[in-house]
């Protein structure tokens, strides 16, 4: 008897799998495809409800924001229908900061128990320059190579057939920064922004317009965040749609199809 199809998300912090990739996580969902996420943070870094820490105010300080992210990442998971949600409890905002060894070696084994077909994560850039985006994107590529080539204590090796970086087009950044803010991320002195990707360096778009509805009751799960964007429970259907709607990516491997034709589905190539 064959078991389900499965996928792997690997991300920095909670919110990143309900902004980022919602769409997908709900459609593989639907289908009867297996969804894992693996979160590196639980964001007691960021903001709540718009403030940051020492602002005043209502910020619950970072012990206690890390426990309300994390119930919330659970919330927005289960709506999203994720069969499992796995935390590595890494410091938010220091996550490039960590023994690289260390964390390769959790993922790869998270992979090899998993035993996923497809992998996303973040691309090389973080989208917007974020250095916890970037680490998690460059640990996730190591660890598919290293889970791929070494068993470990409890199980045997697993090779990954596909992987994928997110990859947002100018059209789809226009909008996510409107109905949110313009990204940047400040890193040593230096602003960083987002960088779209052209469109023809986009490999793979899926539909997933079925499951905006979905998507968007797991976007409000995550209030410390968003309550911040006064404006956003007031985006029109038809602007969560070019956010949520679709979803793209750039293959980075694939041991099951190629070629230059767009892809509409993650397990294009994969048997059932």
């Amino acid at each position: 008897m064959s078991r389900s199809r499965r996928l792997l998300a690997i991300l920095a912090h909670p919110d990143d799998e309900t902004l980022g990739v919602g769409g997908v996580l709900a459609d593989c969902a639907a289908r009867g495809i297996e969804t894992y996420l693996l979160t590196a943070t639980r964001g007691q870094a960021g903001r709540y409800r718009g403030k940051r820490e020492g602002d005043g105010g209502e910020h619950p300080g970072r012990a206690a924001l890390a426990t309300i992210r994390e119930k919330e990442l659970r919330a927005a998971a289960a709506t999203l229908g994720v069969h499992e949600v796995t935390l590595l409890d890494y410091e938010d905002g220091l996550l490039d900061q960590a023994d690289p060894g260390t964390v390769v070696g959790r993922i790869a084994s998270e992979i090899r128990r998993v035993r996923p077909e497809v992998v996303i994560t973040f691309s090389p850039d973080g989208g917007y320059g974020h250095p916890d985006h970037i680490a998690i994107s460059q640990f996730a590529g190591t660890a598919i190579v290293v889970a791929a080539h070494a068993d470990d204590a409890a199980h045997p090796r697993h090779a990954v057939s596909k992987f994928y970086f997110m990859a947002s087009s100018e059209q789809d950044w226009e909008v996510y920064q409107a109905a949110f803010k313009k990204l940047t991320s400040r890193v040593d002195g230096v602003e960083r922004g987002a960088r779209p990707w052209p469109d023809w360096a986009i490999t793979t778009v899926v539909d997933t317009s079925a499951h905006g509805e979905t998507v968007w009751k797991a976007v409000f799960c995550h209030d410390s965040q968003v309550a911040g964007y006064d404006h956003l429970r007031q985006l029109p259907p038809g602007r969560r749609d070019t956010i949520w709607g679709r979803q793209s990516f750039y293959r980075v491997f694939s041991t099951v199809n190629g070629g230059r034709r767009r892809e509409t589905d993650l397990f294009e190539g994969i048997e059932p």
